[in-house]
């Protein structure tokens, strides 16, 4: 058995090609495996405590895999605007792949019929409620907006892009006053529903098109409009990480210490920042801005150690199946969720159905749920480990 897995590793290894970052790749596809295995669970209603979202103010390990995300597409940018001249070309390419991500993730939201109700209606229920941000939507703009700003400012100018969004953020959160419907007037409130950026998400989109509808006073969405400026600036400490990488002036095990280094510190700036505005994946605050990209440059700079100073790589080599096809990864296994959802068993889902009559009856419900949610990723490895035999990548 170790000698079958040595191989399979090997050979997915000996496929990688040698100008890409492979540490870069591993931790995409650790992330994109996360997000996969916390996303399908067997049941919502039996899941362990860190591979939930905090409810609000806090950090839970899950809250980092979106941020890790955004670290990545500005990671991206540094090292692609590296290699690439200034041309016409590149920056079609950036609104057609900003287009696609966005519609891909509109795309997702619309798939979706429920056999089980007869007075469900595709029209009224789903397109004419259509959800306009999301995670997909998010990556898009953050992505378009990210590059142009490392496009047109020096190394020093996106350090002073990065202060001032979160600035202009934290300003705008705490001291531009809005007002209710019942007339009642507010100002640097930072409460579920009741903050400047939800007020933006009600007043902007409207409630049948926001994520939580049933908040109170302003329902909002978790990737709205205002709280994905500081998302910019997650991505600006990606391609600042880029740029360094890139450069000539080190040897890889000292930028691995420094990467190492410059996240304890900001992830202690996070900390200090949080007493005054609260870590919250939801607002993305500046505080969560600086925690996750610190434990983004924490684990790449170990993965950098482990990968290309050391050269323990075997393990890795499922997550590079991952990490080289996330977004197909991720538009898959939303595909196939939704189906499982969809598909009719008795009076339940086939998901249900499944959970109920196999997981939960060989477990007990949480593990069992979590063991729904590992068998889930283990066939979405199965396709995509064919999909990359066969050199096939899914790229907007």
């Amino acid at each position: 058995m170790f000698q079958f897995f040595r191989q399979h590793a090997d050979n997915i290894l000996a496929k990688c090609h040698n100008d890409r970052l492979l540490a870069l790749d591993v931790l995409r596809g650790i992330t994109i495996t996360a997000m996969v295995i916390v996303n399908n669970p067997g049941s919502w209603s039996h899941i362990y405590a860190p591979l939930k979202h905090a409810h609000w103010h806090g950090l839970t390990p899950t809250d980092l895999i979106f941020p890790f995300f955004v670290f990545m597409v500005g990671v991206s940018i540094g090292i692609v605007q590296h290699r690439k001249s200034n041309t016409l070309a590149l920056h079609k390419t950036v609104w057609l792949r900003s287009a696609k991500l966005f519609g891909l993730g509109l795309f997702l939201f619309l798939f979706y019929f429920n056999f089980q109700s007869a007075t469900f209606n595709w029209f009224t229920d789903r397109l004419s409620q259509i959800r306009w941000m999301g995670v997909l939507q998010r990556l898009a703009l953050v992505y378009l907006l990210t590059y142009y700003l490392a496009h047109y400012l020096t190394r020093k100018g996106l350090w002073w892009a990065f202060v001032c969004t979160l600035a202009v953020y934290w300003l705008s959160m705490m001291y531009i006053p809005y007002t209710s419907a019942d007339g009642t007037e507010y100002v640097g409130q930072l409460l579920f529903g009741n903050n400047f950026a939800a007020y933006l998400d009600a007043t902007l989109l409207g409630k049948q098109h926001l994520y939580y509808q049933k908040a109170t006073p302003f329902p909002f969405d978790p990737e709205g409009i205002w709280s994905t400026i500081p998302a910019i600036a997650s991505a600006i400490s990606g391609v600042l990480t880029g740029q360094y990488l890139l450069s000539p002036n080190n040897s890889t095990p000292t930028k691995a210490k420094k990467l190492c280094l410059f996240g304890g510190l900001a992830l202690i700036l996070g900390y200090t920042v949080a007493n005054d505005f609260p870590i919250n994946k939801q607002l993305w605050s500046p505080s969560f801005v600086l925690v996750s990209s610190a434990w983004a440059l924490i684990i790449l700079s170990g993965l950098i150690w482990l990968l290309d100073v050391k050269h323990y790589r075997r393990w890795s080599a499922p997550f590079v199946v991952f990490g080289m096809n996330a977004i197909g990864f991720f538009v898959l296994s939303g595909v196939i969720a939704r189906v499982l959802l969809m598909i009719p068993a008795g009076e339940v889902s086939l998901k249900s159905f499944l959970y109920n009559t196999v997981f939960s009856n060989l477990f007990s419900p949480t593990f069992g749920s979590f063991a729904f949610a590992l068998c889930f990723c283990g066939i979405c490895y199965w396709i995509f480990y064919q999909l990359y035999q066969k050199q096939i990548f899914f790229k907007v």
